[in-house]
């Protein structure tokens, strides 16, 4: 662009797409950077543009007419001179000054190579999406055993499978399209692992009925499991795994309402590849160090708050998509499109949509907001998963923290939040920064917070070079 951005756009997934289109439909001209080399996030993650005819993951998708649309939406702004679309970014720190937000990233278009980039504009719009949630057991830091979402991405990505006898376990609606995709590749998926119980939706009703395109996927998920021969077992954990340079089986057991292994249950299953997720956890990196507000999920996660139009609590900035809450696709095309409705009525622009069309964008995000916290509600995580775990079982991997070690920094030492327990025991100063064992080292504090993730000033690694490169452009 010729002019300076009225907007800034982090995040290129369902959201932040959506937030794009609108903003651009209504006349502003927008900055959408992402960490991926091209738009769609995780939700719409494809493999590489020159291996796309030859992997074929069309089936793996879903609203790819919404997808296309979007993208058009994009390009027509990027030929009309409105958008910049930046792939590749990597933001590592955003600030507010003088009424405008400054965004440090790295240009990693042409890696090995990094070069430093800093953006501005008035208006901030964060979609960063959210990264599976983890919970350790025996096993879990063999290789093989991944997360549902790296399955999930390998797939989407590559058409590759991690493995050709596969267990899947956690909870959530997530498991089904996982082990369905995986199934129609020729996998044995040989067991589905559902830490909950199916009839727990009968208790909430009124979100499932007002939205019958979830449950049809669900049923049709369903039938996909049963064609491919694939057992589903609910109230049903991986509770172990086994293996020397690589997993070669698993221990699932039936839990108690509570989450405790029932004795006596016990099984081992022979695999070769483990997906394990347990929901998600918002991307809030960006937002914490700018100071907004946030509140507690019922899904156990602190989230950022918003207004009815996505509004943080810090002027000129908004959210959208799983960062104000895990909600699936639809929802955050919907927060996306109010969210940039409400950057433009906030400044000179008219707001689009508006009257009706901005009506039903807003009973969209109340619908499938309810949905969501239906869904937490009947998938929560484990009371008593903690009892899973030895003394010995690594729960910070990067900094090989024990969970013998995170108890006795809590029953010795008085740590009462995986902020103290860092303190105590390295848990979470590693490579991942306490994105992968923070909620587990939460739980294991034993505390009733939601969990919220430390605040950092850096929010991605970045090396000694970009950062020179940046001080160099000063």
């Amino acid at each position: 662009m010729t002019e300076p951005a009225d907007l800034l756009v982090v995040g290129a997934g369902p959201a932040g797409m959506a937030a794009t289109a609108t903003a651009l439909a209504g006349g502003l001209r927008v900055v959408l950077a992402d960490s991926g080399t091209t738009a769609g996030g995780q939700y719409w993650r494809h493999p590489p543009e020159p291996a796309r005819a030859a992997i074929p993951t069309g089936d793996l998708h879903h609203g790819l007419g919404a997808y296309r649309t979007l993208t058009e939406a994009l390009s027509t702004g990027r030929d009309r001179g409105r958008l910049d679309l930046r792939p590749a970014h990597h933001v590592w720190s955003v600030t507010r000054e003088d009424d405008a937000f400054t965004v440090h990233a790295v240009d990693r278009r042409h890696a090995p190579e990094e070069s430093a980039v800093t953006l501005r504009a008035p208006r901030l719009l964060v979609a960063t999406g959210a990264y599976d949630r983890q919970l350790p057991f025996p096993g879990w830091d063999l290789p093989g055993v991944l997360t549902i979402g790296g399955l999930q991405a390998l797939l989407k990505g590559g058409g590759v499978t991690a493995g050709r006898r596969v267990a899947l376990g956690g909870t959530g609606p997530f498991l089904l399209p996982v082990a369905a995709g995986l199934a129609a590749r020729g996998v044995e998926v040989v067991v589905v692992c559902e830490a909950a119980h199916p009839l727990a939706w009968l208790r909430h009703p009124g979100p499932l009925l007002r939205n019958p395109a979830k449950w049809a996927e669900g049923a049709r998920y369903g039938a996909a499991l049963a064609r491919h021969g694939v057992r589903f077992r609910p109230r049903t954990a991986i509770v172990g795994a086994e293996g020397t340079d690589r997993v070669t089986s698993v221990r699932i057991a039936s839990l108690t309402p509570g989450g405790a292994p029932r004795p006596g249950t016990g099984r081992r299953v022979d695999v070769d590849a483990v997906g394990v997720g347990w929901g998600f956890a918002p991307q809030l990196d960006l937002l914490t160090p700018l100071g907004c507000a946030l509140t507690d999920a019922a899904d156990g996660n602190a989230v950022v708050t918003v207004d009815d139009g996505q509004r943080t609590t810090v002027p000129g900035l908004y959210a959208a998509g799983e960062v104000c809450g895990v909600g699936g696709a639809p929802l955050a095309l919907a927060e996306g499109r109010l969210a940039a409705a409400s950057v433009l009525a906030d400044g000179p622009a008219p707001p689009v949509p508006r009257g009706r069309r901005l009506a039903a964008v807003r009973a969209t995000v109340a619908r499938h907001r309810a949905f969501a916290r239906a869904m937490a509600l009947a998938h929560p995580l484990p009371a008593a998963w903690p009892a899973w775990l030895t003394d010995e079982t690594v729960v910070c991997r990067c900094e090989e923290v024990t969970a013998g070690a995170v108890r006795a920094a809590c029953a010795e030492d008085g740590a009462h939040d995986h902020r103290q327990v860092k303190q105590l025991t390295r848990a979470g100063m590693g490579w991942c920064q306490g994105r992968v064992c923070g909620p587990a080292v939460h739980c294991l504090a034993a505390t009733d917070r939601a969990y919220e993730p430390a605040e950092r000033l850096i929010a991605t690694p970045v090396t000694l070079g970009a950062l020179a490169d940046l001080d160099a452009r000063r």
